[in-house]
C-alpha cells in the first residue's frame, strides 16, 4: 500500500515571491510573507511516503496561491527564495528526518489552556496524525490548517486524533488556531525542540532571515533570533508509535493532501 520514501527530483515552478504583509493580510491578494519562487532550472529533492498521488482539493490551492504570487514576483526575491529551498536541500535536512517505519519520539507539550499534552496519551486512545506548520504569518500553512480542519471529522471517524506543532510562541498560536476556528490540538514547540528530535529543523540562509525579521518579525513570532524553522512534514503514527505514512519536502509550498492522510488512516485497518 506504501510507497517506500526514495529521493524524487522535482522542477519548481518559475515562481513566488516574498512580500512582507501585516497577519491580517496574509489571505489577501497581495504577496504575503513566506512566498518564494524558485527559477525553472533549480531542481530540489523531495522525500515523501504517499498512499495517494498527492493530488487533490489542497493543492489545487496551493497551486492558484502559486500562480498569483508568481505574476508579482521581482526577479531578486525569486533568486534569493530559489537559493533558500535548495539550501533546505543541500544540508541534509530531508535524509535527517524520520521516515517510514520509523519510531515517533514521545513528547510533552503545553496546549493553549496551558494543559499538558503528550503524544503517548494520545496514541493510548488511537493513531495520531502529527503535522508542523511554520507560523501563522505563512499563508500556505493556513490554507493546510483550514483544509485539515475540514477533514477533521473523517479522521475521527478512523479513531484518529490530530495534533499540530509549530515554532510559534503560545500568544501566537493561540491567535492562529481562533482565526482559523481549528478544533485540534495546536502545540508551541518552542525552539523547535521536538521538531530536533524528529529531524526537521532547518537554519534560513541569511538573505531570507533578513527579509522575514524585516517584513513580520520572525523573531517576535517564534520568541528567540535562531533563525531556524521546522519542514513542513506530516506524519502518521500508528498507536505502537511506529510512522506509517510521512510526507516530507524541501519547498514547504508543497503539503501533505488531506485525502492522502485519509487513506493512509484507513489502510492501518487492513
Amino acid at each position: 500500500m506504501y510507497k517506500s520514501l526514495t529521493w524524487g527530483t522535482t522542477t519548481l515552478f518559475a515562481s513566488l515571491c516574498l512580500i512582507f504583509i501585516s497577519c491580517q493580510q496574509l489571505e489577501s491578494e497581495t504577496p504575503a510573507s513566506g512566498e518564494t519562487s524558485t527559477p525553472a532550472a533549480m531542481k530540489v529533492e523531495n522525500k515523501t511516503s504517499m498512499p495517494g498521488n498527492g493530488d487533490g482539493p489542497l493543492k489545487k490551492k496551493l497551486d492558484e496561491k502559486k500562480e498569483k504570487f508568481n505574476e508579482k514576483a521581482p526577479e531578486d526575491i525569486k533568486k534569493l527564495y530559489a537559493e533558500g529551498i535548495q539550501a533546505v536541500v543541500d544540508d541534509g535536512t530531508l535524509d535527517a528526518a524520520k521516515k517510514l517505519g520509523d519510531k515517533a519520539p514521545d513528547f510533552t507539550l503545553k496546549n493553549a489552556l496551558g494543559e499538558e499534552v503528550s503524544l503517548s496519551s494520545y496514541l493510548n486512545k488511537g493513531p495520531v496524525i502529527l503535522t508542523w506548520y511554520r507560523g501563522g504569518w505563512c499563508p500556505y500553512c493556513n490554507i493546510t490548517l483550514a483544509s485539515l480542519q475540514e477533514f477533521l471529522s473523517q479522521y475521527k471517524a478512523e479513531g484518529a486524533s490530530l495534533i499540530a506543532l509549530t515554532p510559534e510562541v503560545p500568544d501566537k498560536s493561540i491567535t492562529t488556531k481562533e482565526k482559523l476556528e481549528l478544533e485540534f490540538e495546536v502545540l508551541s514547540d518552542l525552539n523547535n525542540k521536538i521538531a530536533k528530535e524528529y529531524g526537521l529543523v532547518f537554519t534560513l540562509i541569511e538573505g531570507v532571515a533578513d527579509k522575514y525579521q524585516k517584513g513580520f518579525d520572525l523573531h517576535g513570532y517564534n520568541g528567540d533570533e535562531s533563525n531556524t524553522l521546522p519542514l513542513a512534514a506530516t506524519y502518521v503514527i500508528d498507536t505502537d508509535g511506529t510512522i506509517k505514512y510521512a510526507f516530507l519536502d524541501a519547498d514547504y509550498r508543497n503539503r501533505a493532501e488531506p485525502s492522502d492522510i485519509l487513506e493512509a488512516l484507513r489502510a492501518l485497518k487492513q
